[in-house]
């Protein structure tokens, strides 16, 4: 890390006598191990290392970013070179520019989400296989789309003219696999995974493989339903996205634009009372935490809904200058662009039902297992996609439908959820079994 922090410095300090305003420079190193194998067959085992390093170059209110994967001094002496040349001749952005130092993070938190613990070879086939093989006992399952497992562990450097500096190193364990069962015209497949950042933490590889083989099984035999307005009920792998759908409606970018179905929400509610959505950036051992955001400004945990009300907005530098705000540590980036606001650990509180009470009452609905397409108006709110899963009848899933349509607008959807009491942080964006009153399901007639 030392050679990481001398090598932004240096760049920075070439930038600055080049004639740069101001500047700054990330470095992500990242090494990788990947597995997949189909019916016990090895189909894939490799390793990846990877190094990139961007740069920033300010000249009045100009900005250029570069980037290399070239190290090399020539390389870098060309890097700031081209930086400081497109700096001068793009478009002047009026808000554009570093953080003023005392809005610098200056405590880094360590929030233990590196496992730097290189799993072999050994154990990625041992996991991929027990996942896939369990996936296949399953009764029914006739085919296999194959396993996979994985590990990767990431550096990451950001240092800028106004003096901040800072690293942190993230890792990620992953298994999957899909599976078919079936034959002929009447096949049906699907999936399940885990992810964690530490491997402990890790779902075991057979219970993977089993939920994804029961799931495939369950949904031979589809049928379709008829168009009527029912009670929805999205299962935890789907109902993520339309917390997703919320937070990119407040993205302090959508708002300067004015492209944004929640531009005139700001401390209004937005959901029922009681509905809560955190974001969560210094969670332990989370799937997206960081000890800073892409700016060098602290982060901290946040209700950007709370008691159904919206808060705020989620906003870097640039965002918050055009908005007349602050920013509340949102700020993203890679090597090759701006920052710009992204959510982190983002999840919706559990509410105080079971998922088989929250549809006890509902003698006619539709349980979403998967969504397809990308049919949503963030002007609008309109949304519109096509799903899968079961129907539910007297308050439970009867059989499996396919083919069907769910339709509505966000900002109703929103006011008639209510979520279930099952949260478990698995996606990086989490939330409970939810319900959706008043949707249109549009299926056979």
């Amino acid at each position: 890390m030392a050679d990481d922090a001398t090598l932004l410095h240096d760049l920075i300090a070439r930038a600055r006598t080049g004639g740069a305003d101001a500047a700054d420079a990330l470095i992500v190193h990242s090494v990788g191990i990947s597995h997949a194998q189909r019916l016990g067959e090895i189909e894939k085992l490799e390793r990846e290392e990877s190094q990139d390093l961007g740069l920033r170059v300010i000249i009045g209110k100009k900005q250029a970013i570069v980037s290399s994967t070239d190290f090399g001094q020539r390389a870098l002496d060309e890097l700031v070179e081209r930086g400081l040349a497109m700096a001068r001749t793009v478009p002047d952005d009026p808000y554009c520019g570093l953080a003023d130092p005392e809005q610098l993070c200056t405590e880094i938190p360590d929030l233990d989400i590196a496992d730097a613990a290189e799993p072999s070879a050994d154990a990625l086939v041992e996991r991929a296989r027990a996942c896939e093989d369990a996936a296949r006992a399953v009764t029914g399952i006739t085919n296999s789309e194959g396993a996979e497992a994985g590990w990767s562990l990431s550096r990451v450097s950001l240092a800028a003219s106004n003096g901040f500096a800072g690293s942190y190193q993230v890792s990620q364990h992953a298994v999957s696999t899909e599976v078919i069962a079936g034959s002929g015209t009447a096949m049906e497949g699907d999936y399940d995974y885990s992810v964690a950042v530490h491997g402990s933490d890790l779902e075991a590889p057979d219970a993977v493989g089993r939920r994804a083989g029961e799931r495939a099984v369950r949904r031979l035999n589809p049928r379709r339903a008829e168009t009527a307005q029912v009670p929805i009920i999205f299962d935890p792998r789907v109902a993520g996205s339309l917390i997703r759908h919320c937070v990119g409606a407040i993205s302090g970018t959508a708002i300067a634009r004015g492209t944004s179905f929640l531009k005139d929400h700001l401390g209004k509610a937005v959901f029922k009372s009681g509905i809560n959505i955190i974001d969560d950036p210094r969670r332990p051992r989370g799937l997206r935490s960081k000890p800073f955001d892409g700016e060098g400004l602290a982060n901290a945990k946040r209700k950007l809904i709370d008691d159904g009300t919206l808060t705020t907005w989620l906003l870097d530098l640039a965002s918050a200058r055009q908005l007349g705000m602050q920013s509340t540590g949102h700020a993203a980036r890679g090597t090759s662009g701006p920052p710009g606001p992204s959510a982190t650990n983002l999840y919706l509180e559990p509410g105080d039902h079971t998922p088989a009470e929250l549809m006890s009452d509902i003698t006619s609905g539709f349980y979403v297992t998967d969504l397809l397409g990308m049919g949503v108006n963030q002007v609008t709110g309109d949304y519109s996609r096509g799903a899968a899963g079961y129907w539910i009848e007297d308050g439970a899933p009867s059989y499996p439908v396919s083919e069907l349509t769910i339709a509505g607008n966000l900002k109703d959807m929103f006011l008639h959820l209510t979520p279930a009491s099952d949260l478990v942080f698995r996606y990086g964006t989490d939330s409970p079994t939810l319900r959706v009153d008043g949707m249109t399901v549009a299926g056979a007639g």
